[in-house]
């Protein structure tokens, strides 16, 4: 599969982007900064410039293709699918105005030039900032856990808003063109090395992680389910919560619930471990399953 992936340097993209291309397939990183990776092909893309996404996607993906016949019909893409991870990820980076206006302009950008060319499976980065927990003023909870994709999101920052944004942007790509167009509503990312660096706070103090719903995603499990999303076929539009299968912290279920979900509707009994932000979904239409835990890290001291 040839995959045009939008900001593969930044910190969930500089390990999904050369993933999937060590399990074959031909990626091109579409960032103003470039990765620098042997398996992935840079090119420099300014995604709020709407003509620039349109001769990224209609120009040839490699040297080699040079040698390729032209797609058919003449005029479409030489991809087969597009990852679109970049954004300004996250506030206090930009000004709000400029966070909202840049996610959502680029967001519009690579699904209208995509679509136009006929590119069939989009692939693009939502959040779990949507629900309004993680950057919501004050101590916000969810209406209800674990939290599902049918959870209302109603988010009061720049960046969350463009996110919702570009749910609604790519839900209505689908409704004009019929292409799988899938949203990945992503946790808190985590490279492997952060679980020596970060995780014994979290396992001391579980009120660090309220805001991210006590839940996280090991980059390597989010390169799993982004493969996941290409190789599935036929959902039309959908979102799905990106978390691994347990928390960040060490506190149990009931320990969560009882020191900060007081009041808060449990709709289903719950693991020990398991994870707030509920991952059902993925596992039951894409096949997603969870391979990694700070447990294979760090000691539970739970235990």
């Amino acid at each position: 599969m040839r995959i045009f992936f939008t900001g593969g340097s930044g910190k969930a993209g500089h390990h999904v982007a050369p993933y999937l291309a060590s399990r074959g397939h031909q990626v091109t990183n579409a960032d103003l900064t470039p990765l620098g990776h042997d398996d992935v092909t840079d090119l420099r893309v300014n995604l709020t410039d709407a003509g620039a996404v349109y001769s990224a996607l209609a120009g040839v993906p490699t040297q080699d293709d040079f040698d390729a016949p032209r797609p058919e019909p003449y005029g479409g893409s030489a991809y087969d699918a597009v990852v679109h991870f970049a954004a300004v990820p996250r506030p206090l980076l930009a000004s709000d105005q400029a966070t909202y206006a840049t996610n959502v302009l680029a967001h519009y950008n690579v699904l209208e030039a995509a679509t136009a060319l006929g590119i069939r499976k989009i692939v693009f980065a939502s959040s779990e900032t949507t629900y309004g927990v993680c950057f919501g003023r004050g101590d916000r909870k969810p209406l209800y856990v674990p939290v599902d994709e049918e959870h209302p999101v109603v988010p009061e920052d720049s960046y969350a808003m463009s996110k919702v944004a570009g749910e609604v942007t790519a839900r209505s790509f689908h409704a004009r063109t019929g292409a799988d167009v899938y949203g990945l509503r992503i946790n808190n990312v985590i490279e492997p090395h952060e679980y020596t660096e970060l995780f014994p706070a979290f396992l001391t103090d579980a009120g660090l992680r309220r805001r991210n719903l006590f839940a996280y995603i090991d980059t390597r499990d989010l390169g799993q389910l982004t493969l996941r999303c290409l190789e599935t076929d036929g959902l039309g539009y959908e979102v799905f919560n990106v978390a691994n299968a347990d928390m960040s912290v060490a506190a149990t279920t009931s320990e969560i619930i009882d020191r900060f979900y007081g009041g808060v509707e449990v709709r289903r009994p719950m693991g020990r471990d398991e994870t707030f932000y509920c991952i059902d979904k993925a596992r039951r239409l894409l096949g997603y399953e969870p391979q990694h835990s700070w447990r294979d890290v760090l000691p539970d001291p739970g235990l």
